[in-house]
């Protein structure tokens, strides 16, 4: 049983890393978040810079950073630097927020008056 668990785990992992672009989409790279370089795999539009080097002359203000520069994400969401318009993407999970800037609270558990699809984001597990 134990396997099996981990397997569906590691599934709906996978399911979530790629979420939002196409496979011709995906690269290596590095992108900011969290104020720090972070590299890896995934969307193109998110791991924007080449290498570790290039990131952190970002991060040294060498580069435009809207992240740091304008802090556009509300209540402690994290900010990740993305070349698409608007130049980043908050990520509200465990904040009790959700929105394009974390800017809408999360439905409570008697939320009558919330119509359309729960948040993924408002999802306490």
């Amino acid at each position: 049983m134990g396997k099996f668990l981990l397997c569906i785990i590691l599934i709906i992992a996978m399911g979530v890393l790629v979420e939002g672009c196409d496979l011709d989409q995906m690269r290596h790279g590095c992108r900011i978040f969290n104020n720090q370089c972070s590299c890896g795999y995934g969307c193109k539009a998110e791991y924007r810079y080449d290498s570790n080097e290039s990131c952190k002359m970002a991060l040294k203000g060498r580069r435009h950073d809207i992240c740091s520069r304008q802090r556009p994400c509300l209540h402690d969401g994290s900010c990740l630097q993305i070349s698409q318009e608007p130049g980043y993407k908050c990520q509200c999970e465990g904040t009790g927020y959700y929105g394009a800037r974390c800017e809408r609270p999360c439905p409570g558990p008697n939320g009558l008056k919330f119509r359309g699809p729960f948040p993924y984001e408002c999802v306490v597990i």
